[in-house]
């Protein structure tokens, strides 16, 4: 009778666990997709009713205005060229720096290992600051130059010390120490015992590396003057100060003239009718690429979770 009961009390209390989970799965499923679903919305409707709150979810009006105008934005569709580009060339930089310096930082033999690995990880916590940075890359002769987008932040200390633990505990040293006395040297080692067996740290590097690229505009910000070189994310920062500053010029009931009005509110109606539109082309990219990388990802951030 008591086991009978304890049977019927564990399984009444999964049954609950369970449902609250589910709700909770729930709710964070609707916190995470009412943005989304609200921006492609956005980007169909009338940029009049989204500014005045009149959206809620669905698209109001719904016409294709919008991306009719991001069509003959040229800029924009340059910034798209240009985000590719460093995206995919310089995610291949940073994996090209990484991989082998954290290899080479998971050889026990490796002299000097902990100092070295020291000085990575100050980087994470201090920099040389903006200026001294800015003033370094103008000496190098690489201001509003595609290089010192392509060269900075090549290595990412944090990524290097995720690459270093999955080669340390992934890939038995027994393999490597074979190879050894196979006569293998180092980059033969590297290229055809580890890297090969890294595709799931690889991928995940990819993905950090190049989700970083796609997103930044900062560094572009900082380093480029010629509008030809900007990223898209520069330029759908422009778009959105353009609206937020005709939004607040016009709230502040400044005195204008007349003209200097009505540009005022079509400067606004046209950022609001482009920003939506550019967001949802800017990461429509990165949402089509990851469900063919989860499982190389799922399997990569649990590098280090189990232990002994």
């Amino acid at each position: 009778m008591k086991s009978q009961k304890v049977r019927r009390d564990t399984g009444t209390g999964d049954r609950i666990f369970v449902i609250v989970m589910y709700i909770i799965l729930i709710l964070l499923l609707i916190l995470m997709l009412y943005p989304l679903i609200f921006v492609v919305s956005a980007s169909f409707s009338n940029p009049k009713a989204v500014a005045g709150g009149d959206m809620i979810l669905w698209p109001v009006q719904p016409s294709l205005d919008g991306y009719r105008y991001l069509m003959q934005y040229t800029e924009i569709w340059t910034g798209y060229v240009n985000t590719v580009f460093y995206t995919f060339l310089g995610t291949v930089l940073n994996l090209a720096a990484t991989l082998p310096c954290a290899y080479a930082m998971s050889r026990r033999d490796l002299k000097g290992r902990g100092f070295l690995m020291v000085f990575f990880m100050v980087t994470m916590y201090f920099s040389g600051g903006l200026i001294p940075g800015y003033l370094n890359v103008k000496q190098l002769g690489l201001l509003d130059t595609r290089t010192v987008i392509l060269i900075g932040g090549l290595v990412s200390a944090y990524n290097l010390i995720v690459c270093r633990t999955y080669f340390m505990t992934a890939i038995p040293m027994e393999i490597q120490e074979a190879a050894i006395i196979d006569g293998c040297d180092d980059f033969q080692i590297f290229n055809r015992i580890v890297f090969p067996l890294s595709k799931a740290i690889t991928v995940v590097m990819a993905l950090y590396y190049g989700v970083g690229r796609w997103n930044s505009y900062f560094t572009e910000m900082i380093y480029l003057k010629d509008r030809g070189k900007y990223p898209l994310q520069l330029f759908l920062r422009e778009i959105l100060t353009r609206s937020t500053f005709a939004q607040t010029a016009m709230a502040e009931g400044k005195s204008f003239s007349v003209e200097e009005m009505m540009a005022l509110i079509k400067q606004a109606d046209t950022a609001n009718m482009l920003k939506y539109g550019v967001i949802v082309l800017s990461t429509a990219p990165m949402l089509l690429i990851y469900p063919f990388l989860q499982k190389y990802f799922e399997k990569g951030v649990m590098i280090g979770s189990v232990k002994g």
